[in-house]
């Protein structure tokens, strides 16, 4: 909805249209004015049309092959005059399609709320704070924040604008993104005339208005909501075209396309209709391919049915006919595709409480297919909460901060500072030497022996010119705020958590961007930061009288970003009367003392400024910049700086990483890390987490070589060079975009499948190009598009999380489908082996009743498929390498399982048969028994009867068998040391246990009930019969038994042995604080496990204590800033 105004927005000022709509710029909307515009005004939404319609999904399950084969029999049965039966399949119809509509309408309500979720947000200003809310809960007069990457939410009157350029190709087909401005003058197109009313200037001209749904490409702005949903302009263009857009090919214009058009593309067009509700052309993977087996059942149902018409001599006769629908029943699992739906929504409502939201459940199949995970580092291996620890100022002093541990809190702890050449530097561990005979050391008493190294001087930072200067740089070049709320009484932080950082260390002394710009520092123009530069810049005009010297008849120009790419372009070093020309000895000296910090885990950036000569004078930016170009005006700013110094942040680990890492180890998954930072800081940080080990030596020298990789030295390789890595790198530092999607390549030229992360813009073509793109919660609304998965915590172990998640479905998937199709197999193997029972008619007697079938498929089989569905995963699930993509869930094993244990089921039944019919009562069929009772059918009934409770008994049993594919249903847990485990076992799964009995139960009423038994099972009452349907049950269950422990024993059809490869990623936190295999509800855990872990680093791996070596363990570091009580 539009807001009111006394003209269009673009022909106002932005403090008139602020005044209008009753909005503050600096502090947003209250609560309240919030509150009574959501119920004024609609949601922000565009009414493009729901998700499938209602009728679509009815028709698919009408379409589903199961229910065909129902309408089949149904309508035979009607035609044989078999009433009862037929009103009953009736029944059993309408049944099955409402409650497939209703799961799967359901099911698509569930996913429209999940994407729901990562949809484009909005950080919007509300009650003096920037919150983030969903773009439908916007409403007019919000004041909304923009920055590169974001998805504008609705349309916006700019009124704060830095280098803003919007992409609204979409919306006026204009190719170059739109530069942005914020004054109300604009004039009308080709001529000087000022706009005076709206009709004068078209939307693509009024520039001070960003539309919705456009995309920014560049910069970062500020603006009022003046029109949301269906009132935005993109929202009247969709209210005033409904027109579909057809897929290529489907064309029915002869005239343009030829005379042959119309047959191809009516063809393409009825394949389409055909493929779309049969699930054949559209769904999951594994959902197409259910569908495909349903199919492929459908047509074996038929020539079943033609095998029992042969079998009679195709004398088809209602009997026969009967027959058949029997067969062509007992083929098809009925609620196959119901169990699926529900077990994958059930999966994406678990994965959405452990803030992993699924956009697309073709990731939640692909999940348990990853072999390699490659992640970023900054916030999700580490906290991303960076605290600056060292500065260094030419020529050699550094500066230190001590006890700090809250990143926001400028107030804590000290700054000190000391030469460069005092410092102690962090002592480089040999642990090969720690491990030799020479390595023992003596307790010597003090004054004896060598004397101690001398602690270094250090003193209390002052803040001289320099690092005025410095602090100068760090503050002003920056888009972070940090503040004292003073109701709350604590420290707020908005931005990046490197601008913080820089932020927060300025407010030690002082000198926040607030503070400055108070004093007369005024912004002209921004050049933001590109992550293929690597590099940001700033140009303000200097205040008169300022305490760092400079002349406010001149600009200035702040730099700061990857120390590499600022020192290109620094022609001297340092200011005053330390100031030196740049040469490559000196850039040498600069690059060492980045190491230095690199080597403790620290990323380092570099600061420098720039005189500008006289008052720069902003100009648009070019089309070379647009296409992805060098931009010249950039190019003019950033050249000629002053290198003021280094600065070292820290971003510690978060805890729950390594533990993370090592579990996916030990499921066959190796993790990359693709970082930004610099190689010594990737390295470092790769070492605390586990991902590289921490002693080389024991490893080959090639796999040494290609583990850690710089970007350009990896760019530089061909597809040639990189395949005959001995392994790809597992590290690559200064990554670029286009660094991700060349790994990309090189992992599935290996035949990996592998999940990728990502959060910006520049991030979107790896994105989705990767198996399984995972963009982070706090990232750009384009890299959240082109992705599958979002996470909402941005944390790693929340990836290897779902991924276990992922394998616990497909591991359900196996378990319900091999319940469902063993049971199929042994219902054909018996009916079909029934064909030999004639009786004095010729005729066939079926062993089973055709709604016999129906009830143990639809009713008592389908309870502990749902069962299944929700088991626990296993404790082997992270212990398996990542399953076969190509072959599914039909892997060897499911085949030969659904084989043995149909066939054994198939036996067991039939022979059942055979002892009532043979054993006792001379083999006397009776006389038309197929259609109804007599006392010549006694015999027949009571058979009947046998097998339908012992094949419900045998079918409720193997559902508690397929628990585990492999292990002992007496045992399913190898760690229990109980006696008797099994009863404690089955109750795990309530749901699964309470399914098997009140099914087993239910045979007795189906049995005995008069009436219902011979008019509608066509079976009668039995009383010895229960001895041989108990002795078949557990005879069933021997064999089931028996298989498995043939499997166990001779290693039969088992998983291949994970590939862990040359070390062992995170071993050492399996040893100490990681003993169970992850679950979403063992994430808490994780956070007192890793608590207990690093108080525990500074305890143990002694030094000097003698161990024998073990790939991949990654050694503990201990700090200085650690024994300080500072976070590392």
């Amino acid at each position: 909805m539009a807001a009111e105004t006394r003209k269009h927005p673009f022909l106002l000022r932005p403090e008139e249209v602020a005044e209008d709509i009753g909005t503050d710029l600096d502090k947003g909307l209250t609560s309240a004015q919030v509150a009574e515009a959501q119920s004024k005004y609609p949601p922000n939404e565009l009414d493009i049309g729901s998700g499938i319609a209602w009728y679509t999904i009815f028709i698919r399950q009408l379409c589903n092959a199961m229910i065909l084969v129902l309408f089949f029999a149904m309508a035979l049965s009607f035609g044989v005059k078999d009433y009862i039966e037929g009103a009953v399949l009736a029944a059993v119809i309408i049944l099955n399609v409402s409650i497939g509509f209703y799961q799967e309408y359901g099911a698509e309500k569930k996913m429209d709320a999940l994407r729901a979720l990562s949809s484009p947000s909005a950080s919007v200003l509300r009650d003096g704070k920037v919150i983030v809310v969903s773009n439908s809960e916007v409403v007019p007069g919000d004041i909304i924040y923009l920055k590169m990457g974001d998805t504008v939410p609705a349309d916006l009157r700019l009124f704060d604008a830095m280098n803003l350029n919007c992409d609204e190709q979409s919306l006026t087909g204009e190719a170059i993104p739109v530069e942005k401005i914020t004054a109300a003058e604009i004039h009308v197109p080709g001529t000087e005339k000022l706009a005076e009313s709206e009709e004068e200037v078209g939307i693509a001209d009024r520039i001070n208005i960003a539309y919705a749904t456009t995309i920014v490409r560049k910069g970062r702005g500020r603006g009022i909501v003046i029109a949301t949903g269906m009132q935005t302009e993109v929202g009247k263009i969709a209210a005033s075209t409904g027109k579909k857009v057809r897929r290529p090919g489907r064309s029915m214009n002869w005239k343009k396309y030829g005379k042959a058009q119309p047959i191809k593309g009516g063809a393409r067009r009825v394949y389409d209709f055909v493929g779309k509700f049969l699930g054949l052309t559209e769904g999951t993977p594994l959902q197409i391919k259910l569908a495909k087996l349903a199919y492929f059942l459908f047509f074996c149902a038929l020539l079943l049915a033609v095998i029992v018409f042969a079998v009679n001599k195709f004398n088809i006769t209602n009997e026969v006919v009967i027959y058949a629908i029997s067969t062509g029943i007992a083929i098809i699992p009925e609620s196959l595709v119901a169990v699926l739906t529900i077990s994958m929504v059930v999966a994406t409502t678990v994965m959405r409480k452990a803030n992993v939201v699924v956009r697309d459940l073709s990731a939640l199949e692909a999940l348990g297919g990853v072999t390699n995970i490659c992640s970023d580092k900054t916030g999700t291996l580490t906290q991303g909460a960076m605290i600056v620890k060292k500065a260094w100022l030419p020529p050699s002093r550094i500066y230190t901060v001590r006890d700090s541990m809250d990143p926001s809190n400028p107030t804590i702890g000290t700054v000190t500072q000391a030469q460069a050449d005092q410092v102690a530097t962090e002592e480089k561990r040999d642990y090969d030497q720690e491990r030799s005979t020479q390595a023992i050391k003596f307790d010597v008493p003090d004054g004896k022996g060598a004397p101690k190294p001398s602690k270094p001087v250090e003193g209390a930072a002052e803040v001289t010119p320099e690092f005025r200067l410095f602090l100068l740089a760090a503050a002003l070049c920056n888009l972070s705020t940090v503040r004292y709320d003073e109701t709350e009484e604590k420290w707020k932080t908005t931005g990046e958590p490197t601008e913080i950082a820089l932020q927060v260390f300025a407010h030690r002394f002082e000198l926040g961007k607030k503070y400055l710009e108070g004093l007369g520092w005024h912004q002209i123009t921004e050049f933001p930061f590109d992550s293929t530069i690597k590099r940001m810049s700033v140009i303000f005009n200097a205040p008169e009288n300022n305490d760092v010297g400079l002349s406010s008849d001149n600009s200035v120009v702040f730099t700061k970003g990857a120390v590499e790419r600022v020192l290109d372009l620094c022609s001297h070093v340092g200011v005053g009367e330390s100031q030196q020309v740049v040469t490559e000895e000196l850039k040498t000296q600069i690059l060492d003392q980045m190491t230095q910090f690199a080597s403790l885990g620290q990323r380092v950036l570099a600061l420098a400024y720039r005189p500008w000569d006289g008052v720069y004078t902003s100009s648009p930016a070019s089309e070379a910049t647009l296409e992805g170009e060098e931009d010249p005006a950039r190019s003019g700013v950033e050249k000629n700086l002053i290198l003021l110094g280094l600065v070292g942040i820290y971003d510690p680990p978060r805890r729950e990483t390594t533990p993370a890492i090592h579990e996916c180890a030990n499921a066959g998954i190796r993790v990359h890390m693709l970082t930004g930072d610099h190689p010594e800081t990737a390295r470092a940080i790769a070492k605390e987490v586990g991902i590289i080990p921490q002693n080389m030596a024991a490893l080959p020298k090639d796999v040494v070589d290609s583990m850690v990789y710089k970007a350009t030295d990896f760019d530089k390789l061909t597809d040639e060079e990189i395949d005959k890595l001995a392994l790809l790198p597992v590290v690559i530092a200064r990554c670029a975009p286009e660094t991700k999607t060349r790994m990309i390549e090189a992992l599935r030229r290996r035949k990996a499948f592998m999940a990728m992360t990502g959060d910006g813009v520049n991030d979107a073509p790896s994105l989705s190009r990767a198996d399984v793109g995972i963009a982070m919660g706090s990232g750009s609304d384009v890299a959240k598009s082109a992705s599958k998965i979002v996470l909402t915590d941005d944390k790693f172990n929340s990836i290897v999380a779902a991924i276990r998640e992922g394998r616990r479905m497909f591991e359900n998937i196996q378990k319900f489908v091999l319940h469902l199709l063993t049971s199929n197999v042994g219902e054909v193997i018996l009916l079909i082996a029934g064909l030999g029972f004639q009786d004095e008619t010729g005729f066939s007697v079926f062993p089973i009743s055709p709604l016999e079938i129906l009830w143990i498929n639809m009713v008592t089989s389908s309870f502990p498929a749902f069962g299944l569905g929700r088991e626990k995963a296993s404790r082997e699930v992270m212990r398996k390498p990542p399953h076969d993509k190509k072959r599914g869930v039909f892997t060897n094993q499911i085949l030969a399982d659904m084989l043995v244990y149909g066939t054994l089921m198939g036996i067991c039944t039939l022979m059942t048969f055979v002892i009532v019919v043979y054993g006792k009562y001379d083999g006397n069929l009776g006389v038309e028994c197929n259609r109804h009772y007599s006392e010549a059918c006694t015999t027949v009934f009571r058979a009947r009867a046998a097998v339908f409770a012992e094949l419900t008994w045998l079918i409720l049993l193997s559902a508690w068998e397929f628990k585990s594919i492999r292990r002992s249903m007496f045992r399913l847990n190898p760690d229990d040391t109980s006696r008797f485990p099994l009863f404690k076992d089955l109750m795990e799964n309530r749901f699964l246990f309470w399914a098997v009995v009140i099914g087993g139960v239910s045979v007795f009423p189906t049995v005995y009930i008069p009436k219902l038994n011979t008019n509608v099972f066509k079976h009668g009452p039995i009383d010895w019969e229960w001895g041989i349907v108990v002795g078949m049950t557990i005879l069933f269950v021997f064999g089931i038994e028996a298989w498995k422990w043939v499997k166990r024993t001779f290693n039969l059809l088992d998983d291949q042995p994970v590939d862990k490869g040359p070390w062992i990623q995170g071993e050492l936190d399996a040893k100490t604080k990681f003993s169970k295999t992850m679950s979403f509800s063992s994430l808490r855990s994780w956070r007192s496990s890793g608590r207990a872990e690093s108080k525990g680093r500074s305890t143990q791996g002694n030094p000097n204590t003698s161990q024998p070596f073990r790939q991949g363990i990654t050694a503990p570091v201990v700090r200085d800033e650690e024994k300080n009580g500072s976070p590392v």
